[in-house]
C-alpha cells in the first residue's frame, strides 16, 4: 500500500485542523465549564454551537465508506481525519463523527430498511438525534458474546424484550431516540452463533429504564454517560428486528469492525497531544538544577513514544487499507492486532505524560487522568484485549499447515539416528 495521503484527505485534514486550532482547543475549558453547571446530563450548548459551525463548513460525516449519505471517504482516507478529531474529547461529536452514533448509522445504512433509515438514520445524520448500543450485560461474561443472556421473544406482531444491560453509553442522553440491542432470540440454535438477533428499540419507550449511571475510573462522562437499562416485557413491532432472526452475530462483524478502528484512530490522536503536553512540559521544568527533558530518562521515554505512536500508525493505516480492499471480514486480524496494540501504546505514553506532570497529572488540570481512563477503557470495550488476541493466534495458525516445510523447517519430525559417520555435532533438520 502508499502510505501517501492523497490530495483529499490532505485538504480535509487541514481543514480539520484549523478548526480545531480556531475553535475547539479554545473552548476546551468553556465546555467544560458547561458541562458542570446545572444539570451535567443536558446537552452543552457551546458542543451544540460548534456543531453548527462545522456542519456551515462541510466538516461532517466523514465516515460511512461506501455509501452516498457520508463524505465518501474510504477507511483509509478517514483514518488520519479521525486522528485529528482524536486529540480532542469533545471534537468527535462536534463533526458528527463520535462513538456510538458512528457504529449505529453503519448498521442502520447496511441493515435497516428505508423506514428505518427515514426516521432514524436521516435524523442522526443530521445531528438531529444521538443513539446507543445496547450489548454489554453486567451477570454473564461479555467477553464472549455468545453468554448474552436478554431474550427477544416472537409474540404475533411484536417482539418483547427482556434483560438487563449496562455501560450501555448515551442512552441518557435526552436526544438518545433509539438504541440497537443484542439480545437472544432463539437459545436453543445449535449454533452459538445463530441465537442471538439485533433489534431497534425507540427511546423513549415503555418498559425501558435507566437504573443507574456507572463512571469510569472516577469520571462520568456527562453528558454522555454509561447507563444501566432494564428491560421489562418492552414490546416493539416485528419490521424493528434487522436483517432477521439469528443474523446478530453477522451485524456485530459488520458493526464492530470499523468501530475497532475508529477507536484506534482517535487513540492515537489523543497519544500524539499526550506526548505534545509531556515535551512542552520537560522543557519548562526543572529539577536538581537542569530541566526534566535533560535527564537521561525522559529522552528515553520521547523517543519510545514516538517509536510506539509510529508503529501504531502504520498498524492502523494497514488495517484501513485492507477493510477498503479486502472487506471487515477477511481484515478480522488486523483489527484485533491493532485493537490490542493501540490501546496498550495509548496507555504507556499517556501514563509517561501523567509522570511528567508528577501531581498534576492525576488531576483534572490538564485532562492527563481522563485520556488515560478513555485509552484504559478502550482494552475492554469492544472485546477485551485476551479475545482478541486469541482471534489473532487462532487466525495466524490457521494460516499454517500439518505438512513438512522446508522453508520453515520440520518441527513434527522426531530426531534420526545418529548414523556411521557421526562426529558428535548437531546435525539440524530441514
Amino acid at each position: 500500500m502508499d502510505f501517501e495521503y492523497n490530495d483529499k484527505t490532505k485538504h480535509l485534514q487541514a481543514q480539520i485542523a484549523a478548526f480545531m486550532e480556531a475553535n475547539v482547543y479554545p473552548n476546551e475549558e468553556a465546555i467544560l465549564q458547561q458541562i458542570n453547571e446545572g444539570d451535567r446530563w443536558q446537552p452543552v450548548p457551546l458542543v451544540e454551537t460548534l456543531k453548527e459551525k462545522a456542519r456551515s463548513q462541510g466538516l461532517w460525516n466523514f465516515f460511512l465508506p461506501e455509501s452516498h449519505r457520508g463524505a465518501g471517504l474510504t477507511n483509509l482516507e478517514y483514518a488520519p481525519l479521525c486522528e485529528e478529531m482524536g486529540r480532542s474529547f469533545f471534537a468527535p461529536e462536534i463533526f458528527n463523527c463520535s462513538a456510538p452514533d458512528t457504529g449505529n448509522m453503519e448498521v442502520l445504512e447496511r441493515y435497516g430498511n428505508e423506514e428505518h433509515k427515514e426516521r432514524w438514520l436521516k435524523p442522526l445524520l443530521n445531528g438531529e438525534i444521538r443513539s446507543a448500543f445496547a450489548m454489554t450485560e453486567p451477570e454473564v461474561a461479555s467477553s464472549d458474546a455468545t453468554n448474552i443472556e436478554t431474550s427477544i421473544v416472537r409474540d404475533g406482531d411484536e417482539y418483547v424484550i427482556n434483560g438487563r444491560k449496562w455501560y450501555t453509553s448515551g442512552a441518557l442522553d435526552p436526544r438518545c431516540h433509539i438504541m440497537i440491542l443484542m439480545g437472544k432470540s432463539d437459545p436453543t440454535n445449535p449454533s452459538r452463533h445463530r441465537q442471538q438477533s439485533q433489534i431497534l428499540v425507540p427511546l423513549p419507550w415503555p418498559g425501558v429504564t435507566v437504573k443507574r449511571m456507572h463512571p469510569v475510573f472516577g469520571f462520568d462522562d456527562a453528558p454522555h454517560g454509561h447507563p444501566e437499562v432494564i428491560f421489562e416485557n418492552v414490546r416493539v413491532p416485528i419490521d424493528h428486528l434487522l436483517l432477521g432472526e439469528g443474523r446478530g452475530f453477522e451485524i456485530a462483524q459488520g458493526r464492530l469492525g470499523p468501530g475497532r478502528i475508529h477507536h484506534c484512530m482517535r487513540l492515537i490522536g489523543s497519544a500524539e497531544r499526550a506526548l505534545e503536553r509531556m515535551i512542552r512540559r520537560i522543557r519548562l521544568r526543572k529539577a536538581f538544577g537542569r530541566t526534566v527533558a535533560e535527564q537521561g530518562v525522559w529522552l528515553e521515554r520521547v523517543a519510545e513514544s514516538r517509536i510506539l505512536i509510529d508503529q501504531s500508525r502504520l498498524l492502523t493505516l494497514h488495517a484501513a487499507w485492507k477493510m477498503d480492499t479486502v472487506g471487515n471480514k477477511l481484515a478480522l486480524k488486523d483489527i484485533a492486532s491493532i485493537k490490542v496494540s493501540v490501546p496498550n501504546m495509548a496507555c504507556q505514553v499517556i501514563d509517561w505524560a501523567i509522570q511528567a506532570f508528577g501531581a498534576a497529572g492525576v488531576s483534572a488540570e490538564y485532562g492527563l487522568a481522563y485520556q488515560y481512563a478513555n485509552a484504559r477503557l478502550i482494552r475492554i470495550a469492544d472485546g477485551p484485549d485476551e479475545v482478541h488476541r486469541n482471534q489473532i493466534a487462532r487466525l495466524e495458525m490457521a494460516t499454517y499447515s500439518d505438512q513438512p516445510s522446508v522453508r520453515g523447517g520440520n518441527a513434527h519430525v522426531p530426531p534420526r539416528d545418529a548414523g556411521p559417520g557421526f562426529n558428535g555435532k548437531p546435525r539440524f533438520i530441514v
